[in-house]
């Protein structure tokens, strides 16, 4: 169960017995497994785009190119097309959802959504562009994932996978 922050989040829940171990790392891979909440059911492997900075939909994406469009954000100018978008969670307004089913309809959508906390926006955004999406993770994955790893998201089981770590990040973790 979680909790309902002063700020409408949630917090992660405690990891129970069910879902220990919390995190496994297998030194010899590399591998990071996090286990989190389904927000959309799917699996899907890619490669990561990770932001460390909330993303905006209304003004912060280009819908009809699949990038980011927010002058300010450290992804200023990348395409999320194709691609397992990894981010703390949304901010601005309602249109969020809107512009993320607009690159659905487009053909410009992320390939999946990891967000770290759970917002209203970013969960109707994951449901109407229709990806597997998963939050509320037992780690930080904007911490523990780096832009470039392969990742498999299998949302259906609420994990999140580091399969290939980015070329040049090593494997250590």
């Amino acid at each position: 169960m979680s909790r309902i922050r002063s700020d409408a989040t949630r917090e992660p829940a405690a990891p129970t017995l069910e879902t220990a171990p919390a995190r496994e790392t297998a030194p010899s891979a590399g591998r990071v497994l996090l286990r989190g909440r389904t927000v959309v059911p799917g699996v899907v492997e890619g490669e990561a785009l990770v932001s460390h900075e909330t993303i905006s939909g209304w003004g912060g994406i280009d819908p009809a190119a699949g990038t980011i469009i927010e002058p300010r954000h450290e992804l200023f100018g990348v395409c999320f097309t194709g691609k397992i978008l990894v981010f703390p969670g949304a901010k601005g307004s309602s249109g969020w959802s809107g512009f993320f089913q607009t690159t659905r309809l487009l053909g410009t959508a992320p390939i999946g959504m990891v967000f770290a906390v759970t917002t209203t926006k970013a969960a109707l955004g994951a449901v109407v562009t229709r990806v597997p999406a998963l939050s509320d993770l037992d780690g930080d994955p904007v911490a523990l994932l780096r832009t470039g790893d392969v990742v498999r998201l299998d949302a259906t089981a609420g994990t999140v996978a580091l399969l290939h770590p980015a070329p040049g990040t090593g494997a250590d973790r």
